[in-house]
C-alpha cells in the first residue's frame, strides 16, 4: 500500500522519501488533498554470480540440443528470408 504525502512533504522531506523508495516503499503525492502522482521504486537488476547459477542448474536433466532445435523449428518461423 502506498503512503500518501503532500507536495510540501515531498519538497521538505525528500531525503526520507528517497530512503523509502530505496527500501521498496511507494508514495502517492497529493496537492490540496487530491492525488496527483505516484512515486514507486524501479526494479533493480540483480546480478547472479556464475557459480551460483551453475549450482542452481546442476540437478537439471541433460538437454538434447538436436531435439531442442527440432522443437523450436516446429513452433517458430525461422526462415532466413527477410520480412518486409
Amino acid at each position: 500500500m502506498s503512503e500518501q504525502i503532500s507536495q510540501r512533504e515531498l519538497r521538505n522531506d525528500s531525503g526520507r522519501v528517497m530512503r523509502g523508495l530505496a527500501e521498496g516503499r511507494s508514495f502517492v503525492v497529493t496537492s490540496h488533498g487530491e492525488p496527483v502522482g505516484e512515486l514507486r521504486p524501479l526494479r533493480r537488476r540483480r546480478w547472479v554470480d556464475s557459480r551460483v547459477a551453475v549450482e542452481m542448474f546442476s540437478g537439471a536433466p541433460p538437454m538434447d540440443r538436436h531435439r531442442f532445435r527440432d522443437d523450436l523449428d516446429a513452433v517458430l518461423d525461422q526462415d532466413a528470408v527477410p520480412r518486409g
